[in-house]
């Protein structure tokens, strides 16, 4: 009888050659721009380009969250952008928090009466909130003064929302266009809700000075920058490699399964509602996260970044780069990040034709519109699908 020798199975990143290729990519990219900025000391990469990088890569993470719940699992979620910004927001509570300590605790210091703690405490709400005609610190402040406290809410408190929403509408089956409605109303209801000035979170004055980061004053932005950039390039790896591993295994053939034919998922014997919830609730973390890493480089956050528009625009970078291909979700959201950073930030001169000016930052939105119906029209599987083609092609 002949004796039969089973092959040993691959591990995953050789059974995935491409994820080697990106984060490979991302090494040399990382390295090099680096090499290039002020903080290292070439100068030849300013530093607010730098920060414009690093928020690229941070939409870049929120890109391919975007892509495993809409591309591989067929949620076109409309309200991602929102659990982005409730990230942004969970981290701008602490910076503003503990910069304002510093300024109250150093103004204190020579006081002939030293200050208790409580009049510490209310000294920060009046400077935080004074602009809202208020002088007492919310009680959603209360774990704003703990680094390791409000990093812990930046996760659990999107996780804890996107289970509880995709419970209620998993649970009662609404898929399409309906829930693609109620994800966009939910995350209306939290714009204009934070939009109030009674939330606690400052209204449409948002969060500002984020760029300033508590005990580091002393070193320059070049530098802040610099150390963004990197976490922000390690989150992206990361986060690729989370959800490469996530769509490659048995359970990623279920949720590809779900997107083309969840009824007879479900008639297999599939509890198609826990995998759709383990993957809206894996990617709004990851989203979360994504958010806290941007805001600070951006320096500001204000209820219009949570506006449903923002999640449509998400959802347009996955469809240009892509959809059902992780590294699409990047070009997408890489190439629409940088043309909308030079167009609208006076790289790309204006034209004078005579009888009008064509100012790009007012046209700006509809060569993107036109873009995502020139990509939709002639290149339905996007640029990645383009990419696909040409390196295949005989």
């Amino acid at each position: 009888m002949a004796k039969v020798t089973l092959a040993p199975r691959k591990g995953f990143l050789s059974e995935n050659p491409s994820v080697l290729r990106f984060l490979g990519l991302l090494t040399v990219f990382t390295l090099i721009v680096t090499a290039l900025s002020e903080g290292f000391g070439a100068g030849i990469v300013s530093t607010s380009f730098l920060k414009v990088l690093g928020m690229t890569l941070c939409l870049c993470l929120i890109a391919v969250a975007m892509d495993v719940v809409w591309g591989y699992c067929g949620i076109l979620s409309l309200g991602h952008f929102a659990f982005f910004g409730l990230g942004g927001y969970g981290i701008g509570m602490w910076l503003m928090y503990a910069r304002t300590e510093g300024i109250v605790r150093e103004s204190l210091a020579n006081a002939p009466i030293p200050a208790t703690e409580g009049e510490v405490r209310d000294a920060i709400a009046t400077q935080i909130f004074s602009v809202v005609g208020s002088t007492e610190l919310p009680f959603i402040w209360g774990f704003a003064h703990s680094l390791t406290l409000q990093l812990l809410m930046i996760v659990l408190v999107p996780g804890l929302l996107a289970l509880v929403f995709g419970w209620l509408a998993f649970r009662s089956r609404v898929t399409g266009v309906y829930l693609s409605i109620l994800t966009q109303a939910m995350t209306l209801a939290l714009s204009l809700y934070l939009f109030q000035n009674d939330t606690g979170l400052r209204g449409n004055n948002g969060l500002s000075g984020l760029q300033n980061i508590p005990g580091l004053l002393h070193l320059p932005q070049s530098t802040i920058a610099l150390w963004f950039f990197w976490a922000s390039a390690l989150a992206l790896g990361l986060g690729y490699l989370l959800f490469a591993w996530l769509v490659s295994g048995k359970f990623g053939s279920v949720v590809r399964a779900i997107r083309d034919n969840e009824s007879r998922v479900r008639f297999l014997g599939y509890h198609v509602e826990s995998y759709k919830l383990v993957v809206f609730t894996v990617t709004a973390i990851v989203s979360a996260i994504a958010g806290a890493l941007y805001y600070p480089q951006a320096g500001i956050i204000n209820p219009a970044e949570i506006a449903p528009i923002t999640s449509i625009y998400l959802a347009v970078w996955v469809a240009i780069g892509g959809r059902g291909r992780l590294y699409g979700a990047v070009i997408g959201a890489a190439t629409v990040s940088l043309l909308s950073s030079w167009f609208t930030g006076g790289g790309a001169p204006n034209i004078d034709l005579g009888f009008y000016e064509i100012v790009w930052t007012d046209w700006w939105l509809v060569l993107l519109g036109l873009g995502f119906v020139a990509v939709t029209l002639f290149f339905p599987k996007g640029i990645g699908g383009l990419f696909d083609y040409l390196v295949r092609k005989p």
